[in-house]
């Protein structure tokens, strides 16, 4: 299947099909129209004016006042590459530079950024054949867009740098040979075009809405399995409850408490207890509040991902070339950082419900292991998860609140987006892994409620698990285990009744 790059809005739900789905992607003829004009307009902009244009006939940040001669314009514009592509740390997971390229070629598609057809269409080629360059994680402000990892994005492009492709680390040199392609000629302003904007920052976040969208309704699952094997109560559900406090995503949360449990023999049985812990009771009010965030998020992403983000902003219609400040990443490093206080806390509750089910009450054995003692059971997954989620405390911290001054103090005040994202990456992993141990423990507690079953699609769940994880009789290798439960998240979609 090929998608067609068009000026038309691009959902996150598309574009991760796109890139999930292994479809290829082909401009547009009227993507084609807008990149050509655009690119004409600039050249007799240029030709017909002696007045400096940003990044264009002068140099770069605290550089604006050196006019740089026409002769020079091409060099410009390799060099600005070659000295920006200062990236270190870990690589960039292949997934996620899919993500940056189809998100590069979609915002210079809209004809604003003076860019040549002959150097989308290689990033499309790239795409296209699972070429992959080799990024680099940390290096990025977040401020004049993402320029150190843009950079490594697009050095293969001339022929340098690194790829990854056919499983195999190559140059781009050997990349372009192997291909038969010649590099890339840059011309004014086209290396601005491609070191600007935030399409780094956007794969991160959008790479993170797509998980968390997923682990958000596992959570509700998860504990819904829980809460019956803790033989919690389900009055706090009650839908009326929450119409008294009508935020949306708390009474979504409820109501599909409810409908998960229906049928349970297990909430039917007499309780002895009046009250649960609000790891329980407050379901509603925690889960129901990272929904409500990732519509937040969500909204704002949708608008960044269909938007131009590089500098100067060409616009052919008002023959206007201005030097602005589109490639700011404050739009967005505020949200990725809430994001990432939101999976948090879902992490965080989580671990409270998992120490419930070991700590021995309502009728469960301690450490969820029949005969304790000489078996220590799920003792230790309540100090991974608990190790995991203070990690996340830490990682929840924003970037967004720090700024440090760039480039001679011009570019005085940063986002930090990148570092917001690359943390948000980390706690969207360390919350799906506290997930699958909870789910671990709440599969092992549900076994001791027998010959009393919770309710159908409970049941089901916990059946489909068991097919990957076994009950835990003895001590066993725990580690194992965890890793299949993560991968059973991964693998399968939660049951969300209608």
């Amino acid at each position: 299947m090929t998608h067609l790059i068009t000026a038309d809005h691009l959902t996150i739900e598309r574009i991760g099909e796109i890139v999930y789905g292994g479809e290829k992607i082909e401009l547009s003829e009227d993507a084609k129209h807008r990149i050509r004009r655009c690119r004409t307009y600039l050249d007799k902009k240029i030709s017909g004016n002696n007045a400096p244009i940003y990044g264009v006939t002068t140099g770069f940040g605290s550089l604006c006042n050196v006019s740089i001669g026409k002769d020079q314009l091409s060099q410009l514009q390799i060099n600005l590459i070659k000295s920006h592509a200062c990236g270190t740390g870990e690589r960039v997971p292949n997934d996620i530079v899919k993500l940056m390229l189809l998100l590069k070629i979609q915002s210079l598609s809209y004809g604003y950024s003076g860019v040549k057809l002959d150097t989308v269409q290689r990033l499309v080629q790239f795409f296209n054949n699972d070429i992959y360059p080799v990024v680099y994680k940390q290096g990025s402000l977040g401020a004049s867009g993402d320029l150190v990892p843009l950079a490594h994005l697009c050095l293969p492009l001339l022929g340098l740098g690194e790829v990854e492709w056919q499983g195999r680390i190559v140059s781009g040199e050997e990349l372009l040979r192997r291909k038969r392609w010649k590099p890339i000629q840059l011309a004014s302003k086209e290396g601005l075009a491609l070191l600007n904007g935030t399409q780094n920052m956007s794969a991160f976040a959008v790479w993170s809405l797509l998980r968390a969208r997923k682990l958000s309704d596992w959570a509700d699952v998860i504990a819904a399995m829980s809460l019956d094997a803790f033989d919690g109560l389900i009055e706090p559900f009650n839908h009326t409850v929450h119409t008294v406090r009508p935020h949306q995503g708390q009474i979504e949360t409820a109501d599909r408490m409810c409908k998960l449990l229906q049928g349970s023999q297990i909430l039917c049985n007499v309780k002895a207890h009046v009250q649960d812990p609000y790891s329980f009771r407050c379901v509603p009010q925690v889960h129901g509040s990272v929904k409500d965030t990732l519509r937040y998020v969500h909204s704002v992403m949708d608008i960044e991902v269909n938007s131009v983000t590089d500098n100067p902003t060409v616009c052919p219609d008002d023959d206007l070339v201005v030097s602005a400040g589109n490639f700011h990443g404050e739009p967005i490093a505020l949200p990725i950082d809430f994001l990432s206080i939101a999976m948090s806390e879902l992490a965080n509750i989580s671990e409270r419900r998992i120490y419930r089910l070991v700590s021995g009450s309502r009728g469960l054995p301690s450490f969820l292991v029949a005969n304790p003692g000489v078996n220590s059971g799920f003792m230790i997954t309540q100090y991974t998860a608990a190790s995991v989620v203070s990690l996340n405390k830490s990682l929840a911290m924003p970037s967004s609140v720090d700024s440090i001054p760039s480039c001679q103090d011009q570019e005085d005040h940063v986002s930090m987006g990148a570092n917001a994202a690359i943390k948000l990456y980390k706690v969207i992993l360390n919350t799906e892994r506290v997930l699958a141990i909870e789910l671990f423990n709440a599969a092992q507690a549900l076994d001791f409620r027998l010959p009393l079953k919770s309710s159908p699609v409970i049941c089901e769940l916990h059946e489909q698990f068991r097919r990957q994880v076994p009950f835990i009789l003895n001590d066993d290798l725990m580690y194992p285990y965890i890793d299949r439960a993560i991968e059973f998240l991964r693998t399968h979609q939660p049951p969300i009744p209608s």
